[in-house]
């Protein structure tokens, strides 16, 4: 049965001065965990329950597509910085192929940035985070819950403390699988990232520089389930001849270098994202489609969000709880509308490409070239998905 720590201080009260903690922060992942250093950062008390690792657990073959604005969060607590060389590749151009023809790329020079994106790893983020923690001075870790003024929850799309508060969640299966591997080329990379959109599946070759720099690309590929649980049956070189078929040799040949994982994909948004002492962040508010890689950079705004709000309402009211639901709505007023925007824009998109209709696909395929051709709307396509 839970213990449900959610009850704001009362009225009038300091954030601590009635309770333990100023925060708990329910999940360890990348979002909670970097919510707990924000936080620490400013001096609140925090408590972070996470559930222990798993020793039997499967390689983590995941990799993280980060946006200048996850990037600069990461900065700031002192992360990024820790990650080693080869755990983390800057993308400097983006091509996009459809399955008509249609072409669309991205450059970052045209940008005028550095890099679009940099592909981290994510198993390395996890363990750089981890033991950031460990120099946090305000942070307890936690193996039950502890009384708090404002509890976050940060437990994933499956979020049990969630469904204790009836927050509800609105989700639609897409009835694909999400597979994920590592793969070398014999062909160097140069920074760029491939994306083929067709029906009925996407697939993604990322660049990066584990196991073998320069030549190195973490796979996401959406394929439907059945298609999936064939792809995940297959022998390495089995798995290696279907690559090949599916990218037409575009990025030289292809070798698996790790097992392959595979989880199922939806779409979906809390009905309410806090309430009275509570509040949610990342999955457990949000999910999105993977084919645009921004699912832990809107998990990471929320983490900035959030941390903006109850550092300002300290310091003009202080007086004010920091579970006080008035409060926590203005982290939700501005992080449900650049998040539903995101998540519209997945789904229109794979919707799109799931229609085997030969007038839609030359339709979408001369829509998607068309883009490419004009400057100005690469150019705010690009700004919005630097900054999730």
């Amino acid at each position: 049965m839970l213990v449900p720590p959610f009850a704001s201080s009362p009225a009038g009260s300091g954030s601590s001065s009635a309770s333990t903690l100023d925060v708990l922060i329910r999940g360890g992942g990348p979002v909670g965990t970097s919510l707990a250093l924000a936080l620490s950062r400013e001096g609140l008390k925090v408590g972070l329950l996470a559930a222990p690792p798993r020793r039997d657990a499967a390689p983590d073959v995941r990799t993280y597509a980060l946006n200048a604005g996850a990037v600069a969060l990461l900065r700031e607590l002192r992360v990024w910085d820790a990650l080693p060389e080869d755990a983390r590749t800057a993308v400097s151009d983006m091509q996009i192929r459809g399955d008509d023809g249609g072409t669309l790329e991205f450059s970052a020079w045209q940008q005028g940035t550095g890099e679009l994106a940099w592909i981290v790893d994510a198993a390395a983020l996890e363990q750089v985070l981890g033991e950031a923690l460990r120099f946090a001075p305000h942070v307890q870790r936690l193996t039950q819950p502890a009384p708090a003024a404002l509890t976050a929850i940060c437990e994933g799309r499956d979020s049990v403390t969630r469904e204790a508060l009836g927050a509800g969640f609105e989700a639609f299966a897409y009835g694909h699988l999400g597979v994920a591997a590592r793969v070398v080329s014999d062909q160097p990379h140069h920074g760029v990232a491939r994306q083929w959109f067709r029906h009925p599946d996407i697939l993604a070759l990322l660049p990066f520089d584990r196991p073998q720099a320069g030549h190195g690309y973490g796979l996401v590929w959406s394929l439907p389930q059945a298609e999936a649980e064939q792809v995940m049956a297959l022998s390495d070189a089995d798995f290696a001849a279907r690559l090949q078929e599916a990218t037409g040799g575009a990025a030289g040949r292809l070798e698996p270098v790790s097992p392959r994982a595979a989880w199922p994909l939806r779409v979906g948004q809390a009905a309410r994202w806090c309430g009275p002492g509570w509040v949610l962040l990342g999955d457990a508010a949000h999910a999105v489609h993977p084919l645009a890689g921004q699912g832990l950079n809107l998990g990471l705004a929320d983490v900035r969000v959030l941390a903006q709000v109850l550092v300002e309402a300290r310091r003009t009211a202080p007086w004010r709880p920091l579970g006080d639901e008035r409060l926590l709505r203005r982290y939700a007023r501005e992080r449900s509308v650049p998040t539903l925007a995101m998540s519209r824009l997945t789904d229109g998109l794979l919707h799109l490409f799931a229609q085997p209709a030969p007038p839609l696909r030359e339709l979408r395929n001369h829509g998607m070239t068309l883009v490419h051709h004009l400057g100005p709307l690469k150019r705010w396509l690009t700004a919005r998905a630097l900054d999730a």
